[in-house]
């Protein structure tokens, strides 16, 4: 049976959405909340230096249309307190406890690259916690390329600065024509939220999470095969952050894990195609 989402979710699109906070052993955490108040929340998990103004509107929003969905900053990211952790480890037990202050017995994950490295830690540490399980554009412990993210990020960055471009348009897309104009549109929507927006990530939260991120890439594998949800494995087909190797992968690895790729597209596909992300995504959370 599904149990009842019993907050009170704004029902306004996500750049109107209120950000909240809650007690996290001691810690406040900010998030939002929108949507629907019945049926399983989906717990959105972020990706390197994102705080809440990072994830994509259209996804939220999309998903939202059906679903309960809560966004949140993590310990020691944007407007949440304490220090980030510098494994992926912590950042899951995090992630937990603050779904556990919410009082949740029962989410789904969607977790976007270091974001899908944690929910797999959550869905591995914490099986019982988690009905359903979205992965898009990351991959396992020890994988290939994953160690390598930090020195690709900066020389993105250092590339972002020199042209006058956020490192998103060159790390998240590819340099296609397509590419392009998919990196404009998903950073304009990034800028909708005109009012109350969150505190951008701090060099020593970032510096955490790059450390996090190299230790995951360069650790054991671990069992994939005892991951008995639901799970869907998303990505473009030139992922250069986080190899689409990768994707493939995880989707072998995973006992009857779906499997989406989008051609001409980067680390960033499913929101390149969120059109027709967000549907499958829904297909897949309601089946």
């Amino acid at each position: 049976m599904t149990p009842r989402f019993n907050r009170s979710p704004s029902r306004a699109s996500f750049q109107d959405t209120p950000t909240r906070s809650v007690d996290v052993g001691g810690t406040a955490f900010v998030y939002r909340e929108l949507g629907p108040n019945t049926g399983v929340p989906v717990i959105l998990l972020n990706h390197l230096a994102a705080q809440l103004d990072n994830f994509d509107p259209r996804i939220v929003d999309g998903l939202a249309a059906n679903r309960p969905v809560i966004v949140f900053d993590n310990r020691g990211i944007g407007a949440s307190g304490g220090k980030t952790p510098s494994s992926v480890a912590e950042m899951a037990r995090d992630a937990v406890a603050f779904i556990r202050a919410l009082g949740l017995e029962e989410v789904d994950l969607f977790g976007f690259s270091l974001g899908g490295f944690v929910a797999q830690e959550i869905v591995l540490t914490e099986p019982g916690l988690v009905r359903k399980l979205i992965l898009a554009g990351t991959g396992p412990a020890g994988g290939e390329g994953i160690d390598k993210v930090m020195p690709l990020t900066i020389r993105d960055m250092i590339k972002g600065a020199l042209t006058f471009r956020d490192p998103k348009y060159y790390l998240f897309f590819t340099t296609t024509l397509n590419g392009h104009r998919a990196a404009t549109a998903f950073l304009g929507r990034l800028k909708e939220r005109r009012t109350n927006r969150d505190k951008a990530v701090s060099l020593t939260a970032f510096s955490a999470q790059l450390k996090a991120i190299k230790a995951y890439g360069r650790q054991a594998p671990q069992d994939l095969g005892t991951i008995r949800i639901p799970t869907l494995v998303a990505n473009g087909d030139q992922d250069k952050m986080v190899p689409s190797s990768n994707t493939f992968d995880l989707a072998r690895r995973i006992p009857g894990a779906q499997l989406v790729i989008y051609t001409d597209a980067g680390h960033g596909g499913v929101f390149q195609n969120h059109a027709d992300f967000v549907p499958k995504a829904l297909g897949f959370l309601d089946a």
